[in-house]
């Protein structure tokens, strides 16, 4: 006899992220609270630019509409920095969660100093310099795309190897934009894996290369959606392909990411840490197999 328990629909809660600019940092710190509970459904939404009375009172009236509609009160992730603006949103019919109000105040009284803390503060242009650096990572990393071009690859921070469809290309983004990390990538084909080494073209690079690798049924998928039918998309030649682009990268002591599981922050991060980068900064020293 089956668990009744079991076909019960899981709870359902609405999560609103507020923020006076554009919500990253919120959203980020609410989602990974969120994770957190995976027995209840969230419906979530973000208010981004409650910047003023009158954005707050809108805010806090859709906020009060669906508690009514719900029947439960809604969860409010806020970053609002503005006493004012705060003030609107603090007797609204929800749970506050005030990252500012918790975190800054203990933060004073450890530092022995008032903070300033200001609208737009986190992803604004407070910083000219950081801001260029990133549109220029972004920029080599376009027009170091899928071995597009070997040029300059001297300056890359970091060299990104794998199968077509490893996750190469949304990775280097993610790493030049959210961490101004000037990225490269460079296919390893079926014609790479014929013979004993890496492309001529990055051997000189070696100390920059990490591999990344997925799961063959994974690949399958991925490649099936996008030319169904075909020898490439096969799952003999996804296992043919991973098989031996893996027993090159260990002959050849290149860091191998497993990507099956992962999120393009989760594979990013990791990569920094692997390849030892700071934000901006450049290549390290250490190097560390996976």
């Amino acid at each position: 006899m089956s668990d009744p328990a079991s076909n019960e629909t899981p709870p359902r809660r609405t999560a609103f992220f507020l923020s006076d600019g554009t919500g990253i940092t919120v959203e980020n710190f609410g989602r990974s609270l969120l994770t957190q509970f995976e027995t209840v459904k969230f419906a979530q939404q973000s208010l981004r630019f409650v910047s003023t009375v009158e954005r707050a009172r809108e805010a806090r009236r859709k906020i009060d509409e669906t508690a009514v509609f719900d029947g439960v009160r809604p969860l409010v992730f806020s970053t609002l920095v503005k006493p004012e603006v705060r003030a609107e949103i603090k007797d609204s019919n929800a749970l506050l969660l005030d990252i500012f109000a918790t975190f800054i105040s203990p933060l004073e009284d450890e530092l022995g100093c008032i903070s300033s803390v200001s609208t737009g503060r986190f992803h604004g242009l407070h910083n000219a310099d950081e801001y260029s650096s990133r549109i220029e990572a972004v920029n080599f990393t376009l027009s170091h795309d899928d071995g597009s071009t070997t040029r300059h690859l001297d300056e890359a921070d970091v060299i990104l190897i794998g199968i077509s469809r490893s996750g190469k290309t949304p990775t280097c983004l993610y790493l030049s934009l959210q961490y101004g990390i000037r990225a490269a990538n460079f296919p390893i084909t079926e014609d790479d894996l014929e013979g004993p080494n890496l492309p001529g073209s990055l051997l000189a690079y070696r100390d920059k290369l990490v591999a990344l690798s997925t799961e063959p049924d994974r690949l399958h998928r991925i490649r099936e959606a996008r030319y169904p039918n075909s020898r490439y998309s096969s799952l003999n030649q996804c296992q043919f392909e991973v098989r031996q682009a893996e027993a090159l990268y260990r002959k050849m002591r290149i860091p191998c990411l497993k990507t099956t599981m992962k999120s393009i922050e989760e594979i990013a991060a990791t990569i920094v840490d692997l390849a030892d980068l700071e934000r901006g900064r450049g290549p390290g020293r250490s190097r560390a197999h996976v």
